[in-house]
């Protein structure tokens, strides 16, 4: 009994509050209808399902709940980081899918990554938001790599690796391009 409550709050946080279904629900129904060349995009062999939209929009929305001082700031991202990589290790096992297309958690501490200890201005956020939804798409090395380790922590180290990517671009255009507005 507790194993199957753990794993359905696993679900439930990995998922975004279920947020995740709704655009793979869409996509399904897409497909069902028939007219999957119009809507399916593919990315290196995966289709594009907007779930990972879900969840860096998720992590927009609490990201001024974040704490301001940067000591703070840091240990929660320490703990928010270390809680993502066992609930969504959860979370797939309970899917039985590798890196399951709903699993969004890792997207809002991803993106989190991408502005910590930046100007906390929506300039900032937005930015951050582009930068890490382009950098998480593509999957660079070094951080591409991350996503070969084992279970919820190859689910989390790449979005992390990203959002620490996005935060260095970030830190680059507002040291660089003076009058930016970031």
């Amino acid at each position: 009994m507790a194993v199957g409550l753990a794993n359905r709050l696993a679900v439930l946080l990995a998922t975004g509050l279920y947020l995740s279904y709704i655009p793979s629900k869409f996509f399904d129904a897409v497909a069902r209808a028939g007219d999957v060349k119009g809507f399916w995009i593919r990315m290196k062999g995966r289709r594009w399902t907007g779930s990972g939209l879900v969840g860096a929009l998720e992590g927009l929305a609490l990201v001024s709940f974040l704490p301001a001082q940067p000591l703070k700031l840091g240990a929660f991202l320490a703990v928010a980081t270390a809680t993502a990589c066992w609930v969504c290790d959860r979370a797939e096992k309970a899917f039985g899918v590798r890196d399951d297309a709903r699993i969004v958690l890792d997207e809002v501490v991803g993106f989190w990554t991408a502005v910590a200890f930046l100007p906390a201005t929506s300039a900032v956020w937005i930015a951050g938001f582009v930068l890490f939804r382009l950098l998480d798409a593509v999957k660079l090395p070094p951080y591409r790599w991350l996503d070969r380790l084992p279970g919820g922590l190859g689910v989390v180290a790449d979005d992390v690796g990203a959002g620490l990517a996005a935060n260095v671009v970030l830190r680059a255009l507002l040291a660089f391009v003076p009058g930016l507005g970031l």
